[in-house]
C-alpha cells in the first residue's frame, strides 16, 4: 500500500514494485507542496457567526483562567505572609 499526493491510501497490484524509484530532492519538493495544495483545499472557513462564537468562547475562557491564576495568586499570597509573617514588621 502506498499513499498518492492526497495523502489516501492506495492499493497496489504488484505489491509497490512500481515504486521502486526514490524521488530526488526537487521531486521531493514537489510533492510536499502538491499534498500541502491537496489539504489547504479541504480548509472550511467559518461563517461570521460561527467566528464570533469560537472568539467569545476563548475570550471567555481566558477571562476565566486569568481570574482562576489572580485567585491562587491571592491565596497563595496571604497564606505565606501567614506562615512566614511580613518582613520588617517586628513583635
Amino acid at each position: 500500500m502506498v499513499q498518492d499526493a492526497s495523502g489516501a491510501v492506495v492499493s497496489t497490484a504488484n505489491g509497490g514494485a512500481g515504486r521502486d524509484k526514490k524521488l530526488g530532492f526537487f521531486g521531493r519538493i514537489a510533492l510536499f507542496f502538491r499534498q500541502v495544495i491537496a489539504e489547504l483545499r479541504k480548509v472550511v472557513t467559518p461563517t461570521r457567526k460561527e467566528l464570533v462564537k469560537y472568539t467569545l468562547v476563548v475570550l471567555g475562557f481566558v477571562i476565566v483562567m486569568m481570574a482562576l491564576v489572580y485567585g491562587l495568586d491571592m491565596a497563595f499570597s496571604w497564606l505565606t505572609t501567614q506562615v512566614f509573617g511580613v518582613p520588617g514588621k517586628t513583635a
